[in-house]
């Protein structure tokens, strides 16, 4: 069950500093009501609803993973802590295309009370035809042409969900690194850019801004393949009473990857859970370890030893099984669309041994 809190819902885009530029959101909403317009019947249904796009990491071949761990103490100074989350899901297929929705969350903790702000969700259908102009009207809207001016700018088809989705989500950390002071901004991920869905200079900018206002990013990965001597680095947990970090060396990438924060081990309390955590690498060391202490004085989640801020944002905005069915009711009744059920050919072919359909 999850446990309940003091959280409070905010006036429409409401962050932490109410002054903010909302052009992209307005965009999101203006793109996906007019790609749905678009859609000619029948859809179909995806049996397997709750899909997940990841893309692979790579693997340094001189990462290292220093022994003696750095002993953290919590800081119960009082601290802002914002953090962000996405998510998306593919709703169904048309002859030319497919169904998707996006939403995005924001949770800080202000004065002991959490708050959030919602986008979304945003339902776009997206086809060959109108994939590009879909996703560069999202991207200029906000960021400098700079960023999609290269042969990256429009992603195939399937991987469409996940690229639009990163845009929310960079927009999202944009806008905590303006409006929050002093204070602590988490991500879900890494700070590895140069990748597909975030150009470097785009997360340069956002750390930048962030240190601007005196804020330190901290990154949290639920999941890694990085591994030293052939094991993941959150297995090699040494006998020692946490909370602490394990540091890292060597991580970097072949071109155009590039790392830019300083890469740990977190074992943050005693439940046996270990996150790979990126700190931004131009904050000094000492100001990198101040700031893990003040969450672990403000935020920390007792049980499982990860942030509640960013547990919440991904709370917020991952789409549960009533919801998928209401959007999909939305746009049977709002847009005229029928959606039928697409049958596994994996099931109908082999039966109990057809392990269901994957799509890549």
């Amino acid at each position: 069950m999850i446990e309940q809190y003091t959280i409070t819902t905010t006036p429409k885009y409401n962050f932490p500093q109410p002054t903010i530029d909302t052009t992209l959101p307005q965009r999101f909403l203006e793109q996906s009501l007019h790609s749905l317009k678009q859609v000619q019947p029948p859809p179909f249904q995806l049996n397997q609803q709750f899909q997940q796009f990841h893309i692979s990491e790579q693997h340094p071949s001189n990462l290292r993973l220093k022994r003696t761990p750095i002993a953290l103490k919590p800081n119960h100074q009082e601290t802002i802590i914002a953090a962000v989350d996405t998510s998306t899901i593919k709703i169904g297929e048309t002859s030319t295309g497919i169904i998707i929705a996006i939403r995005g969350a924001t949770t800080w903790k202000q004065n002991r009370n959490y708050r959030y702000t919602r986008l979304g969700p945003f339902i776009f259908h997206i086809t060959e035809d109108n994939k590009n102009e879909v996703y560069n009207t999202l991207e200029k809207s906000y960021f400098t042409t700079l960023y999609s001016s290269n042969r990256h700018s429009t992603p195939p088809l399937m991987q469409m969900p996940t690229r639009l989705a990163s845009l929310l989500e960079r927009w999202l950390q944009t806008m905590l690194a303006k409006t929050v002071d002093n204070g602590l901004i988490l991500f879900d991920g890494s700070l590895t850019s140069g990748t597909f869905d975030t150009p470097v200079q785009r997360m340069k900018d956002i750390l930048s801004l962030a240190r601007k206002n005196k804020n330190t990013v901290l990154a949290f990965s639920k999941m890694t393949s990085l591994r030293v001597n052939g094991y993941l680095i959150t297995d090699q947990l040494p006998n020692h009473e946490p909370p602490y970090l394990l540091e890292t060396t060597g991580v970097q990438f072949k071109p155009p990857t590039v790392v830019l924060g300083g890469v740990y081990v977190a074992r943050l309390n005693k439940a046996n859970y270990a996150f790979r955590l990126d700190i931004d690498r131009e904050i000094p060391l000492q100001h990198r370890m101040t700031a893990v202490e003040k969450l672990l004085g403000n935020d920390l989640h007792h049980t499982h030893g990860y942030p509640e801020t960013l547990r919440l944002s991904h709370i917020l905005c991952t789409f549960t099984a009533n919801e998928v069915l209401a959007i999909k009711h939305f746009i049977t009744r709002k847009h005229g669309i029928q959606i039928i059920n697409r049958p596994d050919m994996h099931k109908l072919l082999f039966g109990p041994f057809g392990k269901g359909e994957i799509h890549s």
